[in-house]
């Protein structure tokens, strides 16, 4: 986006890609489908970025999530919305985005340089002045845009170049961990839940026994701890929270403790002669349930009729209230984005300029920005790289 929008202010651009193609991390987002953006307004994006959200009002204003779906359909990419105003292509086809944004590159008459990998970068004066690159070909520019995206995927090439360049230039990198990344859990037990799902859980957070957040939402166990949107969701934020992590998941979030007790005395009662694994059909997995009896002390095996009342009520805690422990989030590969980033108090947000280096420009996750699932982050790279290009084509033409 900063290189077509920078082309087609007419600057002479060339782009240098370490792979050996473009758009290679962008063909596995939204599992293929691409989720391009999220169809809210300018006020609510910047919402669900937190505290560092108004940072992206200028990007947002001139480039928002309305401009991106006009700005695909206008290059014959047809958009959707689907739940939580989720926009993708109809084709649910990434590589139809992607065409989309080469096609753009080619009326913009960019210069396309791929398997060019960066040696070294050369400053005077706080500016740029040359780009070594592997092979040794050197290049200069009056301006340059930093692109290069996080740590997570590294095997689409995100392997962190781009903050190794700016440390060694002054700027402040706060450490990138990975976020909308699977949780990892220390109970063993967990490994007995591989597989379920939920549909709805309430998940809650504390670390020293405060909450620091929680969410109702879906989740899928995984062999060593959770995944699904609920998780993925905050797991930024629990990357940079780690570690002594708590998690307290209510199965039931609809239904207060004493309601379900007295809804279980009755369920109960209705099937007195039964064994209790039998009884719980409709409420919750089956494989779930043997795994809550157990960490319950309950045998499956027992009837209704020999469930005690201290049984029941260490039942109704172990649904409305199970206590994990997190041990970390999942690792970079992992991860669909980078949580932190190139401080953004050194970065201006009305241009996307380095208030470091004199002719850089930055955009996309390299900055200490990252949203939760649903298009909230490629809608960042869109707003910020056609801001960036916009401002680095400036007093060139």
């Amino acid at each position: 986006m900063a290189a077509g929008y920078a082309g087609e202010n007419g600057a002479k651009v060339l782009i240098l890609e370490k792979n050996k193609q473009l758009g290679v991390k962008l063909l596995l987002t939204g599992n293929e489908r691409c989720n391009l953006t999220n169809n809210i307004s300018v006020r609510d994006m910047v919402k669900a970025f937190g505290p560092h959200g108004k940072f992206l009002f200028s990007a947002l204003s001139k480039f928002e999530a309305s401009d991106t779906i006009n700005f695909f359909e206008e290059r014959g990419v047809k958009i959707k919305i689907e739940n939580n105003y989720r926009a993708f292509p109809v084709s649910n086809k990434a590589r139809d985005v992607l065409n989309a944004l080469l096609d753009y590159l080619k009326q913009s008459q960019v210069d396309i340089s791929v398997g060019s990998e960066v040696k070294k970068i050369i400053l005077k004066d706080n500016s740029i002045t040359k780009i070594i690159l592997t092979n040794g070909r050197e290049l200069s520019a009056k301006n340059f845009i930093i692109a290069t995206g996080g740590k997570s995927y590294h095997l689409t090439g995100s392997t962190g170049d781009g903050y190794s360049w700016l440390s060694s230039f002054g700027h402040n990198i706060i450490k990138p961990l990975p976020a909308i990344v699977p949780i990892i859990v220390k109970n063993k037990f967990i490994k007995d839940l591989e597989g379920v799902s939920l549909s709805e859980a309430k998940f809650i957070f504390k670390k020293d026994n405060k909450i620091i957040t929680s969410r109702i939402g879906e989740a899928i166990f995984t062999a060593n701890g959770l995944s699904g949107p609920a998780i993925l969701a905050v797991s930024g934020l629990i990357s940079r929270s780690l570690p002594n992590i708590k998690l307290t998941i209510d199965f039931l979030p609809n239904e207060e403790s004493a309601d379900f007790d007295l809804r279980l005395q009755k369920l109960f009662a209705d099937n007195n002669n039964r064994q209790i694994k039998n009884v719980f059909s409709g409420l919750l997995p089956p494989k779930l349930i043997t795994v809550l009896l157990k960490l319950a002390n309950i045998s499956s095996e027992l009837k209704i009729n020999q469930i005690t009342r201290s049984d029941r009520q260490n039942l109704v805690k172990s649904i409305k209230s199970l206590e994990l422990e997190v041990e970390r989030v999942d690792g970079f590969n992992n991860a669909m984005v980078t949580t932190s980033g190139v401080d953004l108090k050194e970065v201006d947000s009305k241009t996307m300029k380095s208030k470091i280096i004199f002719n850089l420009y930055l955009a996309g996750e390299i900055l200490d920005l990252d949203g939760p699932t649903g298009g909230f982050n490629l809608q960042v790279c869109w707003s910020t790289g056609r801001l960036a290009g916009g401002s680095a084509t400036k007093n060139l033409i």
